[in-house]
């Protein structure tokens, strides 16, 4: 497909990128994920800020994330794992002419949207059985024969956001600055003992008496989260390939290392673009 947009549509943020003739031309990122709309429908949005670059021209629009939830656009229905996921272009949702959201993926406990799409370009740029997507909601995902065999999802990032500013152990601290000896403290506590009901607390008793910096507060809980989630769902897997971006990877890389994973990586929006191409041309 030589002209197309491509859409990351998610809960706080939309990212779209055009391209002509195979390259990309245009971008945009804007602050109106779906749960930041206000009084705006996804669909003035979109007319306002991407409709234009089809004033000349009508070209295909494909959309992923959760603009495809009940929150979004239209609900799509997800599909159910296992799933090839080359079917997924004959499972692209439309919802105004040459517009379609791709669907999401469901297990029996567990949901994705938007992971799909940077899994369909992983698959074909760096094949692997383990992909681990770091986020808000990392995802840890399982594939076989090119099919989505199951995925676990964990809060990692949004539990970090929530304790550091809505607990007792984020009040009062100053700012809070990069600290690899304290991510790589947390890191190792995490990995040895993943049960963080009685580890959570030790980041403010850590503080209080004197051995935790007050400004490595935030290191030092991201090292024990990363690391917890490594130790909780790495189960027998021995090799991973991270999707997702540099700085996220970059710890993860460290946690997994560390567990003696091996580890390899791609851009998650290289992932995201090339899972988008791959969808339109299916569809010719």
């Amino acid at each position: 497909m030589e002209s197309y947009i491509a859409i990351d549509w998610g809960s706080t943020h939309l990212r779209a990128w055009l391209y002509r003739s195979g390259e990309c031309v245009d971008s945009l990122q804007l602050p109106y994920g779906v749960s930041r709309l206000v009084e705006h429908s996804p669909r003035e949005i979109f007319d306002k800020y991407v409709a234009p670059w089809r004033r000349q021209e009508e070209m295909p629009v494909v959309m992923a994330g959760m603009i495809g939830s009940d929150a979004g656009w239209q609900p799509v229905p997800y599909l159910a794992c296992p799933v090839l996921l080359h079917e997924l272009s004959s499972q692209l949702y439309a919802v105004a002419e040459n517009v379609w959201i791709v669907p999401g993926l469901k297990t029996a406990r567990n949901v994705m949207r938007g992971e799909e799409t940077q899994l369909l370009g992983a698959m074909q740029l760096s094949p692997a059985a383990c992909y681990v997507m770091p986020g808000t909601h990392s995802k840890w995902v399982q594939v076989n024969g090119g099919a989505v065999k199951g995925f676990e999802t964990a809060m990692t990032g949004e539990l970090h956001y929530m304790l550091m500013n809505h607990s007792l152990i984020g009040k009062g601290l100053p700012e809070q600055r990069d600290d690899s000896a304290a991510f790589a403290a947390g890191l190792q506590s995490g990995l040895e003992s993943p049960a963080l009901i009685n580890k959570l607390f030790e980041a403010r008793a850590a503080r209080v008496l004197g051995d935790l910096p007050p400004e490595a507060v935030s290191e030092w809980l991201s090292g024990l989260l990363i690391g917890a989630e490594v130790s909780t769902l790495r189960g027998d897997t021995t090799k991973v390939t991270l999707v997702g971006g540099e700085s996220l990877c970059h710890r993860y890389r460290q946690a997994c290392t560390a567990a003696g994973i091996q580890v390899s990586d791609i851009a998650g929006d290289t992932a995201f673009q090339q899972g988008i191409r791959s969808l339109l041309d299916a569809r010719r």
